[in-house]
């Protein structure tokens, strides 16, 4: 048997990235008591150019540079090449946190078992001058801060409760309760932990909508970490045109187009007319928050 790989066959290296090899298995910290660290990752921004080259078949000159390449990859919705990297995450947050995390059906999971161990020992506090508000526009969002006075009352019940919550879990264990049942009446900031593992496309998915400014506070913490000093030193390349066309991009629907049209043509009544046609009082909000990003005096608000 001959030693001379087959032409094509060469033998392989694993990609490795200094950047984030310097940081591998460093605990970031997120809120009061959490963080999150990268465990394990596989590819880089070479392994995306490759894994897009690989279908243009044998032959084909190699027309664009890799960073070019990236972007026009990102740009038009090609995600199969970034399906090619994976990155595995060690995390450690807050259960409501975690419940919206695990909504992203898009990866694999295995958490921290309250049936086979006891209950982490720390839970989420929230200082005096960071409670929020209901929104007064938004059922699920918060808006503006409560009074300190006011927070500094709240805070301390939420002590107390953790701290009693706490100590009827620990009076059930050693009751000899098991762990399973035990376990109901903990809070849900009770911190939880757990390994994520996931490929860039999903991740990149993850990142545009929990950094983004609407996402809850808490969970936009970690993924503002993991974007920022975490991808950012894995993929440069992938994470500037991430930043480019997704994280500080604006969509705009065919309604807005029509709006943003008429606006610029100077016709400002035929974009009112489009813009009242418009029945959702959020989407006329958001409407009119995406004309003045975008540099126009919006004459019909109030």
């Amino acid at each position: 048997m001959s030693d001379v790989p087959p032409a094509g066959a060469e033998r392989l290296t694993r990609p490795r990235v200094d950047a984030l090899d310097s940081v591998l298995g460093v605990a970031f910290p997120v809120l009061d008591d959490g963080f999150i660290r990268v465990v394990d990752y596989m590819g880089d921004d070479g392994s995306v150019v490759q894994a897009a080259r690989v279908s243009y078949g044998v032959g084909t000159k190699r027309v664009h540079e890799d960073r070019g390449l990236i972007r026009y990859l990102l740009r038009h919705a090609h995600t199969t090449p970034f399906e090619m990297c994976e990155i595995k995450f060690h995390v450690r947050a807050p259960m409501d946190a975690w419940r919206q995390w695990i909504r992203h059906r898009t990866a694999n999971v295995n958490e921290y078992s309250t049936r086979y161990s006891v209950a982490i020992d720390a839970a989420q506090k929230t200082p005096p001058d960071k409670w929020r508000r209901q929104s007064a526009d938004n059922r699920q969002g918060s808006a503006g801060f409560l009074p300190k006075d006011q927070g500094e009352d709240l805070t301390r019940t939420e002590a107390q409760l953790q701290d009693f919550a706490r100590s009827t879990y620990d009076a059930r264990l050693a009751a000899g309760v098991a762990r399973e049942q035990a376990r109901k009446d903990l809070p849900l900031s009770t911190y939880t932990e757990a390994y994520w593992k996931v490929d860039l496309h999903n991740l990149l998915h993850f990142l545009r909508l929990r950094m983004d400014d609407h996402a809850q506070e808490e969970i936009r913490a970690f993924a503002i970490v993991m974007g920022e000093q975490i991808v950012a030193k894995w993929m440069p390349l992938v994470w500037e045109a991430f930043t480019d066309y997704r994280r500080d991009s604006m969509y705009l629907s065919r309604t807005e187009i029509d709006i943003v049209s008429a606006m610029a043509e100077g016709r400002a009544d035929r974009a009112k007319e489009v813009f009242d046609a418009v029945a959702s009082k959020r989407e006329r909000n958001e409407i009119e928050h995406k004309l003045m990003k975008l540099g126009f005096t919006v004459p019909w608000s109030g």
